[in-house]
């Protein structure tokens, strides 16, 4: 008995500093995230090496990491105007080309002008103008949402595509497999396969048990994607669900912001639409109707930005500490979520401390009591800087915007959380226009209107028991 004893203790000593030294030697991670996940392999003796297997890595399993390697850097890159116009687009003024630079060197896309765009008005008008742009379809239509319900709203675009398919368009939709499991299982979806809408799912759960198997099993697929005949396509938070957001009612409205455009920038969403769903349906892309060429260098000056685990790591960080260092004037963010790494949280305070103008927009009330709380931890240290903290309280903020300076605007699905940094899968768009920039930015001020305004005296009389709980849940970021 002792011997077997000893011999377990060896053995688990020896599984022990293999998962150590896998630590110490995956790429892409912060030293913090590596001496946390170390600690919690020697503090948890076997859920420590239980957990890092299963959640450490970004793990997509190897069919997928080997199909999205064949994409990437193939079409996804190929199909993109000239590679010096790409990274030195001569349409963007030259005190914001660098941003579209490392747009460009995340996912290969360039800027390109000509386009059109509109900020939806709300949620509502936003499944509207959707709805209306499929059944003016003539040839294509894509989308691909991470949660798509099966409410008003979600029907409402389902059966769109069932009449877009029954006057001969061609229509995909795909899905993540966590995010819209209830569509899944729902007559519904099988009614749109059964009318010939083209159906995948990104990232299936598949078995439970054998899941974790294929690969990490929160690794999801957040982007939101339409495009309609290759010259029309939304980018924006919102997923396929009415506002009251049945699933998580009592956080109801969820607050978005949607932008619909209309150009050759419909081309871009277009191809990265393409790759995901080569990756995970297995089949080919088909063909639309080309590229919407630009009428001139006038219009939205625009390019997709998309990231995900197995593309650049860091890259989303990259891209919004580029746009806090290059703000002088004014830098307005919203985000449902905000957890950062360390290069983004003081970047935002250094924004603060050279005289920018910084205001951080969150909910009042979170969906995720977690993350509410790490948010909170990083407050001291933003309000003492000087930036300007507000908490929403019309509902859930789920908008993702920022402004730089009224004439830079971001938008899409990522969050300023690690998980978008990642884990998830997103989809933005970068874009120069003064007059959408100062739309968006009206958008933002609706939300400062209806904030309460959080002072450093507030964060500094919050009591032992409550800072104690936020710097314990930010302190595990690193780790998850």
């Amino acid at each position: 008995m002792v011997i077997d004893s000893l011999w377990f203790v060896l053995l688990h000593l020896i599984i022990q500093v293999a998962v150590i030294v896998r630590v110490l030697q995956r790429p892409n991670r912060e030293p913090t995230s590596r001496i946390a996940w170390v600690v919690v392999v020697l503090a948890l003796p076997v859920l420590g090496i239980l957990a890092y297997l299963m959640l450490g890595e970004t793990n997509v399993g190897r069919r997928n990491q080997k199909a999205m390697q064949g994409v990437v850097g193939g079409e996804l890159h190929q199909q993109t105007v000239d590679e010096s116009q790409a990274k030195d687009p001569s349409t963007v003024p030259v005190r914001y080309a660098h941003l579209f630079r490392v747009g460009h060197s995340v996912s290969g896309y360039p800027a390109v002008a000509g386009n059109t765009a509109q900020l939806m008005a709300d949620s509502q008008a936003t499944i509207d103008s959707v709805v209306a742009d499929i059944d003016a379809a003539r040839h294509q239509v894509d989308v691909l949402f991470y949660i798509w319900l099966t409410d008003n709203n979600g029907t409402s675009v389902a059966k769109a595509l069932i009449r877009a398919v029954e006057r001969g368009v061609s229509c995909r939709a795909m899905v993540d497999g966590l995010g819209s499991r209830a569509l899944l299982k729902s007559k519904l979806w099988r009614k749109m396969k059964k009318a010939g809408v083209e159906t995948s799912v990104a990232l299936p759960l598949g078995n439970i048990l054998l899941r974790p198997l294929q690969g990490r099993v929160d690794l999801r697929n957040h982007r939101k994607i339409i495009v309609i005949d290759n010259r029309i396509t939304y980018c924006g938070s919102q997923n396929c669900a009415d506002a009251e957001f049945r699933v998580k009612a009592k956080f109801a409205p969820w607050v978005d912001s949607v932008v619909r455009l209309e150009g050759p920038i419909a081309h871009q969403n277009a191809l990265l639409f393409n790759s995901d769903w080569k990756v995970y349906s297995g089949k080919d892309s088909v063909g639309g109707e080309g590229i919407v060429e630009p009428e001139g260098a006038k219009g939205v000056i625009a390019q997709v930005i998309a990231s995900g685990p197995t593309l650049r790591a860091s890259a989303m960080p990259e891209l919004f500490v580029s746009l806090m260092f290059a703000a002088r004037h004014e830098l307005v963010i919203s985000t449902p979520y905000y957890v950062p790494n360390q290069s983004m949280q003081a970047a935002l305070c250094a924004a603060a401390y050279r005289g920018v103008r910084t205001i951080l927009i969150l909910p009042a009330r979170n969906d995720s009591r977690e993350v509410a709380a790490a948010s909170r931890s990083y407050y001291a240290e933003l309000l003492q800087a000087g930036v300007d903290i507000r908490e929403y309280v019309g509902g859930l903020l789920h908008s993702k915007t920022v402004t730089l300076d009224g004439e830079i605007v971001l938008l899409g699905s990522a969050n300023m959380d690690r998980r978008s940094f990642d884990l998830n899968f997103e989809n933005n768009i970068l874009m120069y226009d003064p007059e959408l920039t100062q739309t968006v930015r009206a958008r933002q001020q609706s939300y400062i209107d209806s904030a309460d305004d959080v002072t450093l005296e507030q964060v500094e009389s919050w009591s032992l028991s409550r800072r104690l709980w936020n710097n314990s849940v930010a302190m595990l970021g690193p780790v998850l």
